[in-house]
């Protein structure tokens, strides 16, 4: 069984992941990580060359043919445009939704473009948070609210929810 992090770029999916992985003694896996690797450039680089549309197509792909078992797998926050990646995710793990209210993402990013943060033309942090909060909810089967919680406190409701203490 894999455990997927999803959410917006700044909740913390790596982080938390890290932790998640080391306390379960499960495997850790970035997905933004292998998508570089696969372009051999930083995810920034990738949305210049292949634009926003091409990232996703991209990104839906990589994420598709994710083949593990036992892992924490930790999502980029665009993951939830493909479809078929979502799927494939969800059939072969638990798909766990890190919620944090608008206020704290804005706090917590700094640079969107130097972070390879996927966005149309013109699209504010905030009409990404509204597009990208339903879809979130669409594919999660687990929804930890974050708001406030320290890292230790995340993982421990993870496990709870997951019923892995």
């Amino acid at each position: 069984m894999n455990i997927i992090l999803i959410g917006m770029p700044g909740c913390g999916k790596s982080t938390v992941g890290v932790v998640l992985a080391k306390a379960l003694g499960m495997d850790f896996v970035d997905t933004d990580l292998i998508i570089q690797r696969s372009r051999n450039m930083r995810l920034h680089q990738i949305i210049e060359q292949l634009g926003d549309e091409g990232f996703r197509v991209l990104e839906n792909e990589v994420l598709s043919s994710i083949d593990t078992d036992n892992h924490v797998i930790a999502t980029g926050g665009s993951a939830i445009y493909g479809t078929e990646a979502m799927e494939h995710l969800r059939a072969i793990g638990t798909v766990v939704y890190i919620r944090l209210e608008y206020e704290q993402i804005e706090e917590r990013l700094g640079d969107l473009h130097a972070r390879g943060v996927s966005m149309k033309p013109g699209q504010t942090l905030r009409d990404l948070y509204d597009e990208r909060t339903p879809l979130y909810e669409k594919w999660a089967d687990v929804t930890i609210p974050c708001d406030g919680l320290r890292l230790r406190e995340v993982v421990a409701e993870i496990r709870a929810k997951l019923n892995l203490n």
